[in-house]
């Protein structure tokens, strides 16, 4: 039997029926369960909460009566027009920044004996399915969101000598706790635009149709997208989000705030399994540097975890110059490092994945408040990027905007108040004090490293200089015939492989007829600028193998996008040197499955 969720609209629904309004979706809907490569564990009885075939959250009955949506609904529709749904504040994106805001929202409303209604809407097919991170977590947000978090059995366990903790599933945590609130979860819905009233103002977002066909026709299971207002809306979407990037250049948020343009880079990891004799639990092993060359920032960290199992990744700045360099392919080459090959030997990839980050820092905060809502988390930028660490500054960030939405909605409050919050709190202490590190590598490896230890260890952030970031990263890349090819070696499919090996371990999965969701603003840029100046740097930047290039009948070489393959990382639309590639939500539910990222 098809099981059906639904989603209640507490007050009006374009229909023309004043009914209560019901969303239903049905499996057909979505990708099939079995074309879901999701691990069997999400599913299994110690799970607080269960996917139906709809991908939306079943709440347990304690979620139910602690929820102002009613147990039983009624359905109407009109088939050409969009259901509308409304509550008082939705959240886009179930990730760290996102859930906090939840949780402190409802945290105030039980507080405040109170209520408000709360919906966070997350593209994944499940809440975490998306994150991705070097899995250190400092836990001072934490212990303020929820000081008892030890005790209620947070998946934190391995603590580690430099650093705090290891992150392992802190997400599909703070996804139940949430619940418990009565917050209302919904992934495998993507938002992909913003609604705006007769004045300009953000009223809430639209999810987008299910159903379309690669040529554009309706399948036979089209489904309308929703309109999902709020009274407050906060855009949680993580780095480089696509509806916060349209939303800042909309309200000239990065002018306002005084803000730099945001620099970037690309993270990728994988989690591994080790002999147990060379598993030391909570050890840590940072790099900067090698295999990346003198003229290009980044590095490499290595973390044991619980389980035998480590993770271990490479970060490469996306200002890179060489037009040739395969950021996968540096980190295929990191592994045969005689100090990171002696722990890897005997062991089997666990997972695989990536994902750009933040590294503007300080200079790249932009004004985060906008008619109707607010920006919160890494889709602002809160990295702190010496310690390399963004989730605690993101959480807080949340709870900030939480705590002034709470105040706008019941006390009068002005939602730019949150400005004030941030700058007043320890986060925007933390970036200021750490802001010079990373410009300081502009001026290449050896530079750098002598500017931010006079930074770090000296001056503790007290120099009256605030240094300023280069270009923006699709500047940077050089071309092609001011470098010469690089040559890596072959995978050896011990320690390094190829990039389908890699994608199949991603669980990565899109439904094959739909709509391009990476779309080039000029289809003639590829072939006539991407390929001859730069080498076709699309085929090497991005780590899932998204961009090919591939002969015609005429023996021309055509740019052939594999939407299917995509991870979600973002870094085409960061690094294409002529901003050509724009990345744009698939159907709810499609891209990675991460379980232990």
């Amino acid at each position: 039997m098809i099981k059906f969720r639904s989603i209640w609209s507490k007050s009006k629904s374009k229909s023309k029926s004043n009914s209560a309004l019901v969303v239903l979706r049905s499996l057909t809907s979505f990708q099939s369960v079995s074309n879901l490569h999701t691990p069997s564990a999400y599913y299994s009885s110690s799970r607080p909460y269960s996917r139906d075939a709809s991908s939306l959250w079943k709440p347990r009955a304690s979620a139910c009566a602690n929820s102002r949506v009613p147990i039983s609904r009624s359905f109407c529709t009109v088939p050409e027009d969009r259901d509308s749904i409304e509550y008082d504040v939705v959240i886009v994106g179930a990730g760290p920044a996102g859930l906090s805001a939840a949780i402190r929202l409802k945290q105030m409303c039980r507080e405040k004996d109170t209520d408000l209604s709360v919906c966070v809407v997350e593209k994944g097919a499940e809440v975490g399915a998306h994150i991705l991170s070097g899995n250190v977590f400092e836990p001072r947000a934490l212990d303020e969101l929820l000081p008892q978090w030890k005790q209620q059995e947070a998946p934190i366990t391995t603590p580690v000598s430099s650093d705090k903790f290891c992150l392992s599933q802190l997400v599909r945590w703070l996804g139940a706790k949430a619940e418990e609130l009565g917050v209302e979860i919904y992934p495998g819905f993507a938002a992909s635009e913003i609604l705006y009233d007769a004045n300009n103002e953000v009223i809430g977002i639209g999810t987008n149709d299910m159903g379309i066909s690669k040529d554009g026709s309706k399948k036979e299971n089209f489904q309308r997208g929703v309109e999902v207002k709020g009274r407050i809306t906060l855009l949680a979407e993580g780095c480089r989000g696509s509806l916060s990037e349209k939303i800042m250049k909309k309200y000239n948020l990065r002018e306002k705030g005084g803000a730099q343009h945001q620099t970037y880079a690309l993270g990728i990891k994988e989690v591994w399994e080790i002999d147990e004799e060379k598993h030391q639990p909570g050890a840590v092993l940072h790099t900067l540097g090698w295999p990346l060359d003198h003229k290009t920032y980044g590095g490499s960290f290595l973390y044991h975890m619980k389980d035998k199992q480590i993770s271990i990744g490479l970060v490469v700045a996306l200002n890179y110059q060489n037009p040739f360099m395969n950021p996968y392919e540096e980190f295929q080459k990191l592994k045969h490092h005689p100090a990171i090959k002696s722990f890897l030997e005997g062991g089997t990839v666990v997972q695989y994945g990536a994902r750009t980050l933040n590294e503007g820092g300080f200079q790249s905060i932009p004004y985060p408040v906008f008619p109707g809502g607010a920006i919160i988390g890494c889709s602002a930028g809160f990295l702190n990027v010496p310690k390399i660490k963004g989730t605690h500054t993101a959480m807080k960030s949340g709870m900030l905007a939480a705590e002034v939405t709470f105040g706008v909605l019941n006390e009068g409050l002005d939602m730019n108040t949150y400005w004030d919050a941030l700058r007043n709190s320890w986060v925007w202490d933390e970036l200021y004090k750490s802001r010079n590190y990373r410009p300081a590598f502009e001026y290449g490896l050896i530079p750098g490293l002598a500017l931010s230890g006079l930074e770090h260890y000296i001056l503790k952030g007290r120099h009256p200089i605030t240094l300023k970031h280069g270009k923006p990263d699709h500047e940077t890349t050089n071309a092609a015939q001011l470098h010469s090819p690089i040559h890596y070696p072959k995978a050896d499919g011990v320690l390094s492989f190829d990039v389908p090996t890699s994608l199949h371990r991603s669980n990565t999965n899109h439904e094959h007829d739909q709509p391009p969701h990476l779309r080039l603003k000029d289809p003639k840029i590829p072939e006539l600028v991407n390929l001859p100046v730069y080498a076709a740097p699309e085929s090497r930047y991005c780590p899932a193998r998204v961009y090919e290039y591939v002969a015609d009948e005429q023996n021309q070489l055509k740019l052939q996008i594999n939407a299917q393959n995509c991870l979600h990382c973002k870094a085409c639309d960061i690094k294409d040197p002529k901003q050509n590639i724009e990345w744009t939500v698939p159907e709810g539910g499609g891209g990675p499955g991460y379980s232990v990222m």
